[in-house]
C-alpha cells in the first residue's frame, strides 16, 4: 500500500528529530500545524473529518507562493540571509509536492483543458481553471497560468 502524503510528511518529521535537523524539523511542523488548521476548519464546516492528499496539495502549494513572495521581498530589501531561510524552507516543502511541469507540458494541458471545456471566451476562464486544478494540483503555478489562458480566450 503506498504511503499517504500526510505519512511522508510524518515520517519525514520523525527522521528530523533523529537527525536533529532543526531548520527541517521546524519547516515540517509549520506543515503539519497548517495541516490541523485545515483538519479543525473542515470539521467545523461539515462535520468531515480528515483532510484528502489533494487538501494538502493545495496547502503546500499555498505555503510555498508565501515564502516565494518573502524570498523576494527579502532580496529586495537586502536581507539575503533571511531569503535563504525562506528558500530552504521552500526546498523542504517540494519534497512532498508533485513534480512541476514543464512549459510545454503545462501548455498542452492548457490546450486539453480548453478542449474539453469547450471554453471560447475569457467568460470560460473560471471552467478551464476548475479542470487544471483537478487535474494537476501541486503541479503547475496556477497564477502564472492564468495570464496564459486569457491570451488563449481573448
Amino acid at each position: 500500500m503506498e504511503m499517504t502524503l500526510r505519512d511522508r510528511i510524518d515520517t519525514a518529521l520523525k527522521q528530523a528529530m533523529r537527525d536533529r535537523d532543526s531548520q527541517r524539523l521546524a519547516t515540517l511542523r509549520l506543515i503539519n500545524a497548517a495541516i490541523k488548521d485545515q483538519e479543525i476548519a473542515a470539521r467545523v464546516k461539515d462535520g468531515e473529518t480528515g483532510v484528502t492528499d489533494d487538501d494538502i496539495l493545495a496547502i503546500l502549494g499555498k505555503m510555498t507562493k508565501q515564502r516565494q513572495e518573502s524570498v523576494r521581498a527579502y532580496e529586495e530589501g537586502g536581507r539575503i540571509d533571511l531569503a535563504e531561510r525562506e528558500q530552504a524552507e521552500i526546498d523542504i516543502i517540494a519534497e512532498f509536492l508533485p513534480r512541476q511541469l514543464s512549459d510545454e507540458e503545462a501548455e498542452a494541458a492548457i490546450s486539453q483543458a480548453i478542449n474539453d471545456t469547450g471554453a471560447t471566451s475569457i467568460r470560460d476562464m473560471g471552467k478551464v481553471m476548475g479542470a487544471l486544478k483537478a487535474n494537476y494540483a501541486g503541479q503547475m503555478d496556477f497564477g502564472a497560468v492564468g495570464p496564459r489562458i486569457k491570451d488563449r480566450l481573448c
